[in-house]
């Protein structure tokens, strides 16, 4: 049913691109009714791990996130743009996408801690991971944030 996809932005191909900023912007503009600029020049300095529909002819988003290079946002590598499509939730597919993620971004960038800026309602989801909260909360596009690091493991 899913195809995972771990790649750099020149390593996808022109469908897949759009198919990314699509949902990205569906989930965090849309349905955050949230007004930013998602296009943050940080994807050339990110891997990006995709979870796509195998049932359909054309490339279908399920789960996504990036792994912005350390040093780009946050001394550690960061992980970023989390979501699961809306016909996707509640399956575990979000976890199982951190998962993979934590995994991979530990196999790229060995020995690193992982930062994330995390919605405040979802530092428990995190916490499951190993990420611990580092940060008071903060505002961010109007969503309250916490900055959250999971420590070498």
């Amino acid at each position: 049913m899913v195809e995972w996809q771990w790649a750099r932005l020149e390593g996808l191909d022109n469908r897949q691109l759009y198919e990314i900023l699509r949902v990205r912007q569906e989930v965090f503009t849309v349905e955050q009714d949230c007004a930013y600029q998602d296009a943050d020049g940080r994807d050339w300095d990110s891997w990006h791990l995709c979870g796509w529909d195998t049932r359909t002819p054309e490339p279908h988003l399920l789960a996504y996130l990036r792994v912005v290079d350390p040093g780009k946002k946050y001394r550690e590598p960061a992980i970023g743009r989390v979501l699961t499509a809306l016909s996707a939730r509640g399956t575990g597919l979000g976890r199982e996408l951190v998962r993979r993620a934590v995994l991979l971004s530990d196999d790229v960038h060995p020995g690193a801690a992982i930062r994330i800026s995390a919605q405040l309602h979802l530092a428990g989801f995190y916490r499951d991971f190993g990420f611990e909260q580092v940060s008071e909360p903060y505002d961010e596009d109007g969503i309250p944030h916490i900055e959250m690091l999971r420590p070498v493991q």
